[in-house]
């Protein structure tokens, strides 16, 4: 066995550095050489035991791949040099270390010999949790691209940053067709338009927007009804830095719950008519009441679930009166006190015929509410003011205006002045001010006429 001498620049170099986890090592490249001139902490780092400035094994003996070695090598001895190498060395003990290494290939004084003389890190730490976040993020980008959700991400101007399988394989297109772009650039101007605000709000609030519901419009022309979560991005510090959205599209289940809807509708529908068979008049002022809260719903600028829902009511309110004695409802003249209490039944009958019926919104208490009035004088239960639900006071206007306009059993029709006059008498102290107002708005541009009837 061979021992070499230490060159003297290097002994001067060797400090142990324990707390950066560098070794320094100094190696004679010629075969019998046995010997890595170190300081303490390589020794340490690969779990040799350190003798007088030395490590008794070979260099090229240290690497655990014999591909690792001669690529090092062949680094080494093309540039004179290699850079922050990174490989696994063979511990005493077997074990594989990771390190990087940076190493110069020098002359002996003599120029007989060549050393390598450089530097070992262990980055086994480093290598540790780089290896973790790898795992972490090919686990996030496998869940990102099968989950069937569309996912999103944009920067603070809104710009198409990152998006999965599913909302590249929905939009037809190609991922750099859709990155860097906005929105603007795969739907229509005004649709566009309410994304972008969308975005905008949680990236200036900071506050996400969870379960959004909308319809978008497809390539093929053909609507589909998503539901949409937005929340804002944030880098190490918390600054805000773009958004994250995810859009599941629930087309199939909301076309399902409109069958469904559809089914219910039909079967009061039914009732609808068995009412219309028996009281022409009854049904003719449903239908008419109907019309006018929707279009007052309109005004209102309510969407289309909140209309269906004003305008079903409209239908439905009267049904109750399907189980009056059509003496008393037909009654030419005026009814006395149990003939009217009869009449004000027809409110809880309707509600107890439908308040079990699921509806996505409170259609049965709408109807329970119609004859309430803001200073408490109506029935059943005498609410006041916001006690009563705003569907329920747009019905209200609506039932006096249609049945002060057209004849009723027991008197003549008043025409649409005489409705105004009394809903201007009695507006803010029965009936809503804003609702009463919007009815008259619709009036005079019929031309003073009944705004719910064709031309």
């Amino acid at each position: 066995m061979k021992f070499l001498k230490k060159k003297n620049n290097f002994s001067l170099n060797i400090n142990d550095n324990n707390a950066l986890h560098l070794g320094l090592f100094q190696y004679c490249l010629t075969p019998e050489a046995e010997i890595i001139l170190s300081n303490s902490t390589l020794a340490k780092i690969l779990g040799y035991s350190f003798e007088k400035g030395f490590i008794r094994e070979k260099f090229c003996r240290l690497f655990v791949k014999h591909l690792d070695r001669e690529l090092f090598l062949k680094i080494l001895n093309r540039n004179n040099s290699v850079k922050a190498f990174e490989v696994p060395l063979k511990k005493k003990n077997g074990q594989p270390l990771w390190v990087t290494i940076t190493a110069n290939l020098v002359p002996s004084s003599d120029k007989k010999e060549r050393w390598i003389e450089g530097l070992i890190q262990d980055i086994s730490t480093q290598k540790k949790i780089a290896d973790k976040l790898t795992m972490e993020r090919n686990f996030f980008e496998n869940l990102l691209d099968n989950i069937p959700d569309a996912i999103y991400f944009k920067d603070c101007d809104n710009k198409i940053i990152k998006a999965n399988n599913f909302y590249i394989q929905g939009s037809g297109l190609k991922a750099e067709e859709i990155i860097g772009k906005t929105d603007f650039d795969f739907f229509s101007p005004e649709q566009a338009q309410n994304m972008f605000n969308d975005d905008t709000q949680v990236l200036n609030t900071g506050k996400p927007i969870i379960g959004k519901i909308e319809k978008t419009l497809l390539g093929s022309g053909h609507w589909n009804q998503v539901i949409t979560t937005k929340i804002p991005m944030r880098n190490n510090f918390g600054k805000i830095i773009g958004t994250m959205g995810i859009t599941r599209d629930m087309t199939a289940y909301a076309n399902f719950e409109q069958q469904r809807l559809n089914m219910m509708i039909s079967a009061l529908e039914v009732l609808g008519k068995a009412l219309e068979m028996r009281d022409p008049y009854t049904f003719s002022h449903t239908r008419n009441v109907a019309g006018i809260a929707e279009k007052i719903a309109s005004v209102l600028g309510w969407d289309e679930n909140k209309i269906l829902a004003i305008k079903l009511s409209g239908e439905l309110h009267d049904l109750g009166k399907i189980s009056i004695p059509l003496d008393i409802l037909n009654k030419p003249g005026k009814l006395n006190s149990l003939e009217y209490r009869l009449i004000q039944e027809h409110v809880e009958n309707c509600y107890n015929l439908i308040k079990d019926i699921e509806f996505p919104f409170p259609l049965a208490n709408i109807i329970y509410q119609h004859h309430e009035r803001l200073d408490g004088s109506g029935y059943p239960q005498g609410l006041k003011g916001d006690e009563i639900l705003l569907e329920a006071k747009i019905l209200a206007v609506s039932d006096v205006l249609e049945a002060m306009t057209h004849r009723r059993p027991y008197r003549e029709a008043m025409g649409v002045v005489k409705a105004c006059e009394e809903l201007e008498k009695c507006k803010n102290v029965k009936y809503d001010a804003q609702i009463v107002n919007i009815a008259f708005d619709l009036i005079k541009q019929k031309g003073k006429k009944e705004f719910w009837v064709d031309d």
